[in-house]
């Protein structure tokens, strides 16, 4: 057999083949290839913070979504609950992208981004979401997102809420009231993610 192909000759793979057998092409996503059980498992094993954080297990985006979702519920009781099923995805693109700190999607320039709004669309789509979330819904996601960042910034990465105060804003205390993190085994995250997932599926 002839091993002198020349590497530049082949194509380059934009996809990923996923634990359930899909291949999802990063660069045009299918709805038809996104499986909730992907996004639970590859979120489960993906850290936050570069996995700088304190604990036996590393603190997941699975976690983190969860955790978002309750606060974004907390906040706003009486929401639509198809906008819970958007909080606790807001990050789902994260399974085949990972998770970036601020300072490195500064540093890498767009693509990140347009990469990361081309798989929200896709996993809305496949699950009945808009692909644009109404912006009066952003900004309340966006603010038990960033509550969440300030408390794990405090409790479990290493900050202090001087520090933590000036990069994500002193939150609004009332929502983080006895509220405390500590960071679980994957697998059990994992199945968390899929329980809350399939009930709020059960009531829109």
């Amino acid at each position: 057999m002839n091993w002198s192909v020349s590497l530049a000759n082949l194509k380059t793979r934009a996809w990923q083949r996923m634990l359930s057998g899909r291949r999802l092409d990063l660069l045009n996503p299918s709805p038809m290839d996104i499986e909730i059980e992907d996004i639970a498992h590859g979120l489960s094993f993906v850290a936050r913070w570069n996995g700088q954080t304190f604990g036996k297990f590393p603190y997941s985006v699975a976690e983190h979504s969860v955790f978002v979702e309750k606060l974004f519920y907390k906040i706003n009781p009486k929401i639509d609950t198809k906008w819970r099923l958007a909080a606790l995805l807001h990050d789902a693109p994260e399974y085949v992208i990972g998770d970036m700190i601020s300072p490195v999607k500064s540093s890498v320039g767009k693509g990140y981004g347009e990469m990361d709004e081309r798989l929200t669309a896709a996993i809305h789509q496949k699950f009945g979401l808009p692909s644009k979330i109404p912006d009066v819904i952003k900004k309340q996601i966006k603010r038990a997102d960033t509550a969440s960042a300030w408390l794990e910034a405090v409790q479990i990465a290493g900050f202090s809420e001087k520090e933590a105060n000036t990069l994500f804003g002193k939150p609004i205390l009332s929502d983080l009231k006895n509220l405390t993190l500590s960071p679980h085994e994957p697998t059990q995250v994992k199945n968390q993610f899929l329980k809350l997932f399939n009930e709020l599926m059960e009531q829109i």
